[in-house]
């Protein structure tokens, strides 16, 4: 018996491998592009982050409501956690009482 190849089937084959490369450089392109658009738009969004920055509030002293944390209180202030735990060594960060009194200066 002979063997019979198809011819539809060698151009189907082709046409296949084709797609597949054609995909593939798509989908590496877009990736590319998507990366070096991303970079971008984090420079922006961080100079955004920068601006939006709450002023330092001029207050003494900050009265621990219920429900409050360090960072809470930091984004209610403007001041940064580590300087809040610096002016009061007494607290636990963990553990902050209602109606506790906080150093903001």
């Amino acid at each position: 018996m002979e063997k019979r190849t198809s011819a539809f089937a060698r151009i189907f084959a082709a046409l296949a491998l084709a797609a597949a490369v054609v995909v593939t450089v798509v989908a590496i392109s877009g990736a590319l592009s998507e990366n070096s658009s991303n970079s971008g738009n984090h420079q922006t969004s961080h100079k955004v982050k920068k601006e939006r920055k709450k002023p330092r509030t001029k207050a003494a002293t900050y009265e621990v409501q219920s429900g409050d944390t360090l960072i809470s209180i930091a984004h209610k202030t403007g001041i940064p956690v580590a300087e809040l735990e610096a002016l009061n060594p007494e607290i636990d960060p963990q553990i902050l009482i209602a109606g506790e009194t906080l150093k903001l200066r």
